[in-house]
């Protein structure tokens, strides 16, 4: 039980359907049987929404630290000191705090490896940056955290795949922050993420071109030809497999998406419109590229349906089972390869 998985929540935009997805998913009766849940918040926040919707499954208790949690129960940890009002569906002041406050006391306890893993609920940029929040969202946040490393924004469900080349940008500057390097980078980390992440043994690639039918030859940009198609032979001379650029539309239309264990999108949209279409409501965001472990769903704060007691949980629940599934991946993958001449060492001598 000590061993357990170690999940910390953050409770999103309190005004949003964030904690009522977390609540909900907790109550799924498999958790505590594949983590050890650990939310960020307080008791008063999360007894506001049980009430709310009704919601009085599982047993929650109160715990200091993170290294303190109880595997037998949901843990809360109690970062959210101030009064707090809560008005379902209001994006205000205090929902931006409640976030901010929440998502950094998970994130300290994560890089001091207190938690194995940490799911975020949806927060509201334009809210947060309001308050001071500088990034762009939770992807560009956990890169900071991690200085060292270099991240993808891997959306997924099941064995669809799609990472981003660039991140929240507006689309005029696109282009422009396309580079030859920085797409063979994001190749290598989804490459590498296959394998230590998804036990994936020949990871296979696809990328899509920037311009419709991927530029048709330069007839309608160049940016194929002298970025894209240069990263993917650089790729390929690294013995990736990777291939393309494929237009967009069609390939995702055909389902040629189902033939690779990954794709790389070159703008928000372009990935996620396909993405979303083809796994609405059950999709997973993935921080690939980074030392510790970060899911989170796929949607918004959904102020529309706050409080309604209308929001699915599902994209939540997926966004668990990822977390739990990359944190097993991980620890199989670098079992099998630290030191892996002692290891044929080993296996020579058994032989003989």
């Amino acid at each position: 039980m000590e061993n357990r998985i170690r999940i910390g929540f953050t409770l999103g935009d309190v005004n949003g359907i964030g904690p009522e997805v977390v609540i909900k998913a907790l109550e799924d009766k498999r958790m505590l049987g594949l983590c050890t849940p650990v939310i960020y918040g307080s008791n008063r926040i999360i007894s506001f929404y049980k009430k709310l919707f009704n919601l009085e499954g599982l047993s929650y208790t109160t715990i200091n630290s993170a290294d303190q949690a109880n595997a037998k129960a949901v843990n809360i940890i109690n970062c959210i000191t101030q009064e707090v009002m809560i008005m379902p569906g209001q994006e205000n002041e205090t929902g931006a705090r409640v976030a901010l406050t929440s998502l950094e006391a998970a994130t300290n306890d994560l890089l001091k490896g207190q938690l194995d893993a940490i799911v975020t609920a949806p927060i509201n940029k334009h809210n947060l940056q309001s308050i001071g929040f500088n990034y762009p969202g939770h992807t560009e946040y956990f890169n900071a955290k991690a200085p060292e490393s270099e991240s993808v924004m891997l959306l997924m469900q099941g064995d669809l795949r799609v990472g981003l080349a660039t991140g929240h940008i507006p689309v005029k500057d696109v282009a422009s922050a396309l580079t030859k390097e920085g797409l063979l980078r994001k190749l290598e980390i989804i490459h590498h993420s296959l394998k230590q992440d998804f036990a994936s043994t020949g990871p296979r690639i696809a990328v899509l071109g920037l311009n419709p039918h991927a530029g048709d030859s330069g007839t309608l940009g160049a940016e194929e030809s002298n970025i894209i198609i240069p990263a993917i032979k650089a790729a390929q001379e690294k013995k990736m497999f990777v291939t393309g650029p494929f237009s967009a539309d069609g390939f995702f239309g055909s389902g040629q998406y189902q033939h690779f264990d990954a794709i790389l999108a070159m703008y928000h949209d372009q990935g996620l419109v396909g993405f979303k279409s083809l796994s609405f409501g059950g999709g997973v965001n993935f921080t690939a590229g980074l030392p510790f472990v970060r899911t989170s769903p796929d949607h918004g704060t959904a102020f529309d349906i706050a409080g309604k007691n209308e929001a699915s949980a599902e994209s939540m629940l997926q966004a668990i089972f990822t977390a739990v599934d990359i944190v097993r991946s991980r620890k199989v993958y670098h079992e099998i390869t630290a030191n892996p001449l002692k290891r044929t060492e080993v296996a020579s001598e058994r032989g003989a």
